[in-house]
C-alpha cells in the first residue's frame, strides 16, 4: 500500500496521505513518496489547484511517525527533518493553489503541511498545533517561521513555546484556518474553492501566488517590483486577450492557461 496517493479529476489533484492507522504520521518513505508527488505537480501544466488531506476520519496527519524516530540513529533523525523541510518548502513554492482539507488531528508536521499550503479548511472536531517542543524538539519543517507571519510573533511564540492545542474554532479565530465545517461538507468546501479560483485565469493565478508570496520576503519597494515583474507576464498571454474578447461579447470567458 502507497504511503502517499495522487488522484486528478476535473483539473484538481488530490494528495492523500495514506497511513490512517498511524494517524498519517510521516516516516521516512512517505516523505520521499510525498516529494516526488510534488515535484510531479510542479510541472504539471493542467492541473489547475491541489488539495492535501488525510486518509480517514481521526487525523489529517499527527506529524513525525515517533516509533518510526525511536530506531533512528542521530544522523537518520537529521535526514528525516531535512526531508520533511524539503518537501514543505516544495509544497509552498507549487505554482498552482493549495488547499489543506483538515479531517482531524493536525499536529506537529501535520500542522506544519497546513501552513505550507495556501488555504487550510478544518472540520469542527479538529485539533491543531505546533506540539513538538513537549518532545523536546522544536518544529523543524517551517512552524517557526511560517506560523508567525501568520498570526504575529508573539502568538506564535506563545503557541509553540506552550505547545498548545487549538480547536478548529480557535484556529478559525487567529486566521490559521478559512472556514470550519462538518465532516461530511469538507471536500465540498475545498472543491468549491478550488472551483471558484480556476474559473480565473491561470497564469494570472500562478503570478499572482508567486507575488505575495515572494513580497512578504522583502521590503515594500521591492515588492512593488516583484508584482511588476508578474504583471509583466501576463501582458502577452493569451487568456487576457480573451477576458478582453468575452467581456464585448456579453459570455463566460474560456481560459487555456496560455
Amino acid at each position: 500500500m502507497k504511503p502517499v496517493l495522487l488522484e486528478i479529476e476535473n483539473r484538481i489533484a488530490y494528495v492523500t496521505i495514506n497511513r490512517p492507522e498511524s494517524l498519517n504520521c510521516f516516516n521516512y518513505p512517505a516523505l520521499k513518496e510525498l516529494q516526488q508527488i510534488v515535484e510531479t505537480l510542479h510541472i504539471a501544466p493542467d492541473i489547475r489547484a491541489v488539495i492535501f488531506r488525510g486518509e480517514g476520519e481521526r487525523a489529517f496527519s499527527a506529524g513525525a511517525d515517533l516509533k518510526e524516530r525511536k530506531t533512528l540513529n542521530e544522523s537518520e533523525v537529521r535526514r528525516n527533518v531535512k526531508a520533511i523541510r524539503d518537501v514543505f518548502n516544495s509544497i509552498a513554492e507549487l505554482p498552482q493553489p493549495t488547499i489543506a482539507a483538515v479531517n482531524g488531528h493536525a499536529l506537529g508536521g501535520g500542522f506544519e503541511l497546513m501552513l505550507a499550503c495556501d488555504f487550510s479548511i478544518a472540520v469542527s472536531h479538529a485539533t491543531l498545533g505546533l506540539t513538538e517542543t513537549s518532545w523536546a524538539i522544536i518544529p523543524g519543517a517551517g512552524g517557526t517561521q511560517r506560523l508567525p507571519r501568520l498570526v504575529g510573533v508573539m502568538k506564535a511564540k506563545e503557541l509553540i513555546f506552550t505547545a498548545k492545542r487549538l480547536t478548529a474554532a480557535e484556529a478559525l479565530e487567529l486566521g490559521i484556518v478559512l472556514k470550519v465545517v462538518e465532516s461530511d461538507n469538507l471536500l465540498v468546501s475545498c472543491e468549491e474553492l478550488a472551483e471558484a479560483i480556476m474559473k480565473n485565469g491561470p497564469v494570472a493565478i500562478k503570478q499572482a501566488k508567486y507575488a505575495i508570496n515572494e513580497g512578504l520576503n522583502t521590503d515594500l519597494r521591492t515588492g512593488l517590483a516583484i508584482e511588476t515583474k508578474a504583471y509583466e507576464l501576463v501582458i502577452p498571454t493569451e487568456d487576457r486577450v480573451e477576458a478582453l474578447q468575452a467581456f464585448n461579447e456579453k459570455r463566460e470567458p474560456e481560459f487555456q492557461g496560455t
